[in-house]
């Protein structure tokens, strides 16, 4: 299995990790992430998940499983000798984030967990809806999948990664271990992360919510970078 991975280098690197159906430079490079990193000196991993990007795309959901996407991640710190990253991830990044920090909590100093929350979407679409529409077109009564995928296959994404993705991530947990730090980051606007507010209080972690900002339009605010970068300070 193939894993693409790029570095920035600077001290105390930070490993970002982009969310279903997008890659490392749409999330992390186009909304200006890397260089806000970048220009605060820090070192920075942007990582294509397996499925995605430049990385190789099995087409089994046992392949998508969060643990899976998260030993991915060990293997390219593994690679670049890094033993211990804070980690900014988003959507279902933050999923795969949340699975890293259980699998390999040494690896994990502190946690930015944006636009996610305690329920996961795809356990809400039914398998079959999902494969009609990937096949071909079929819309069903839940809209949120056309949405989702409708970007995804006009954009040239693997059709049959994305179900297997979608099969392998659903139903995955965002518990993290109590010893590592997290800040919960959520665009007021966004109903997909609903519920962190609550979850980030019972865990007696940082919230911060973006006025107006939607699933989309939370990765470009000014004030989601500032608030990740002052939290790993």
């Amino acid at each position: 299995m193939r894993i693409a991975y790029d570095v920035v280098p600077g001290e105390r690197p930070i490993l970002l990790v982009h969310g279903f159906a997008s890659t490392a430079q749409v999330t992390w490079l186009g909304t200006g992430w890397v260089r806000a990193l970048q220009d605060a000196g820090r070192g920075v991993i942007t990582v294509d998940l397996r499925g995605h990007g430049r990385s190789d795309k099995p087409h089994r959901s046992i392949d998508y499983l969060p643990r899976q996407l998260a030993a991915d991640l060990v293997l390219v710190l593994d690679t670049l000798g890094l033993e211990q990253v804070d980690v900014v991830a988003y959507s279902m990044g933050s999923r795969v984030a949340a699975a890293l920090a259980r699998l390999a909590p040494a690896r994990v100093r502190r946690l930015v967990l944006g636009g996610a929350g305690p329920d996961e979407l795809f356990e809400t679409w039914h398998p079959d809806a999902v494969r009609r529409f990937v096949t071909d077109g079929t819309v069903s009564a839940d809209p949120s999948i056309a949405a989702v995928l409708g970007v995804a296959i006009t954009a040239g994404a693997d059709r049959e990664a994305l179900v297997a993705c979608v099969g392998g991530v659903a139903g995955s947990s965002l518990d993290v271990p109590a010893e590592i730090p997290v800040l919960y980051v959520a665009g007021g606007a966004d109903s997909i992360p609903a519920g962190v507010a609550e979850l980030a209080r019972a865990r007696g972690s940082d919230y911060h919510e973006l006025a107006g900002r939607d699933h989309v339009n939370t990765l470009t605010a000014r004030e989601f970078k500032r608030a990740a970068l002052h939290f790993l300070a």
